[in-house]
């Protein structure tokens, strides 16, 4: 193999075990470098607050935020409509758009972003993800990387999309569980059922009325999304809300 598809092999073994948004950071920037690039940015836009995963200064993606810039970026609303890799900026290639989208690639460049590949992703129902590598490097041969790269960059996007959406929306929805997470006595009378206890076992054993531990095995049944105590207690189980 080359360096080019070494380097996207040590990518893919790597990306197998990255767990956190900063280890899909390290993973990306790496490989950004490899192939001749200062940074790299995901951005996936849907209904829910965009996430960003990028190496580009935090000045910069704070203000691209607050200013509400993923409005505006010409490469996200050309991202959009794209279905392949395209390569954008450069010192040969002035900027186009309206008056407002030239001020932002000016601003862009003062971070040090200048130029760049980016792959679009399409998800359903308007939803869109962009992977970019860029560079500040006036000298920068994109087309050239563009056509010795392409595979491997369009890839390396997908790859990146994929397994972002595997590991962290798998943490977000565990996070959203843990906000509703059961309450000690929650617990306490979902874990005494499940040991075939009744209402009123539970009301002696706990030291509560037996409303009151109707009120919380409603509560866990409500937050769990079942259908039942049974199957409330089922979920609990599975998910390990007990032990």
């Amino acid at each position: 193999m080359n360096l080019v598809e070494n380097s996207f092999q040590e990518f893919v073994d790597a990306i197998q075990t990255a767990a956190d948004a900063n280890a899909f950071e390290r993973i990306a920037a790496r490989l950004a470098q490899k192939l001749g690039f200062q940074r790299f940015a995901y951005l996936r836009l849907t209904d829910e607050a965009p996430m960003l995963i990028s190496s580009y200064p935090k000045s910069w993606t704070s203000r691209y935020f607050h200013l509400g810039y993923q409005q505006l970026d010409p490469v996200v609303l050309r991202a959009r409509v794209e279905r392949d890799l395209f390569s954008w900026g450069g010192a040969a290639c002035a900027p186009a758009g309206s008056r407002a989208q030239r001020q932002f690639f000016d601003e862009a460049t003062t971070f040090g972003i200048r130029s760049g590949i980016t792959v679009p992703i399409r998800g359903g129902f308007g939803r869109m993800a962009a992977f970019t590598l860029a560079t500040d490097d006036r000298k920068t041969d994109l087309d050239r990387l563009a056509g010795e790269c392409r595979d491997i960059i369009h890839q390396a996007g997908l790859y990146f999309h994929v397994h972002v959406a595997a590991r962290l929306d798998a943490a977000f929805v565990t996070r959203q569980l843990t906000r509703s997470e059961l309450s000690q006595r929650e617990r306490q009378c979902l874990a005494w059922t499940a040991q075939g206890k009744t209402v009123a076992d539970i009301a002696v054993l706990v030291a509560i009325a037996p409303r009151t531990v109707v009120f919380h095995l409603e509560n866990a049944r409500r937050k769990l999304g079942a259908a039942s105590i049974a199957q409330c207690v089922a979920i609990a189980l599975r998910r390990g809300l007990l032990s």
